[in-house]
């Protein structure tokens, strides 16, 4: 058979199910919930992977070997942790696009509340997407399904935009969506920290710096 005709094999699935084992019977899906959660409020308290099993044991009031039964290794349970986090995310950009398409008559309208809510997502989510950056670059079980999130986010915030061709300035809508997204995620990662350490934040007004980015970007769209 051809190599071009060859069907792609799917992406392994990134998920709580993927790193973890199925529970014995018993095993309560409350138990792992309370896991997933001491773990992740010990990563954001911290703002690293710096806790301990124990830790989660005793936060989470489960057993040491509980925790074993779940999950092979703490490496797992922190990839638990992010592959949780990033199916919320996912949920949340969803959400937010979906509504505001649904409530934006145009452009005018659209870009300058997308950024406005975006931040808000992303400002939500900031602290998880910190670490989660942090092991993308040395872990691949997270970097693959991190860049498809990311492209993910892309195609729907592109697909908004395009939701108003008339409004468009030029031809080429694809790439003046596109290009405007990534401003909008560069420049609100930045002053979030996000995939940097907090010396990359200006004392920009966080409000005027929201304002200002939605107005250049609605004018880069529309300009001839």
């Amino acid at each position: 058979m051809p190599a071009s005709s060859r069907a792609k094999p799917k992406p392994e699935p990134f998920n709580v199910d993927s790193v973890s084992r199925t529970p014995q019977q018993g095993r309560s899906k409350a138990s792992l919930e309370r896991m997933l959660g001491a773990a992740r409020a010990l990563m954001v308290e911290r703002g690293s992977e710096d806790f301990t099993l124990v830790e989660v044991s005793k936060r989470g009031n489960v057993s040491i070997g509980s925790i074993y039964l779940r999950f092979e290794s703490k490496d797992n349970l922190v990839r638990a942790v992010i592959a949780k986090a990033m199916e919320d995310l996912a949920a949340a950009e969803t959400e937010m696009v979906e509504r505001l398409t649904a409530t934006c008559t145009t452009l005018r309208d659209f870009v300058p509340r997308y950024v406005e809510t975006y931040a808000q997502v992303l400002t939500e989510n900031a602290a998880l997407l910190r670490l989660a950056m942090a092991r993308a670059e040395h872990d691949p079980l997270v970097a693959a399904p991190g860049k498809a999130a990311a492209l993910r986010a892309v195609a729907q915030a592109r697909d908004a935009m395009l939701r108003y061709p008339d409004e468009f300035g030029s031809a080429d809508h694809t790439t003046r969506a596109e290009a405007a997204y990534y401003i909008i995620f560069a420049t609100l990662a930045r002053q979030l920290s996000l995939g940097s350490s907090r010396e990359a934040v200006t004392d920009y007004d966080w409000e005027e710096l929201k304002r200002e980015l939605g107005r250049m970007c609605l004018a880069y769209l529309t300009a001839p």
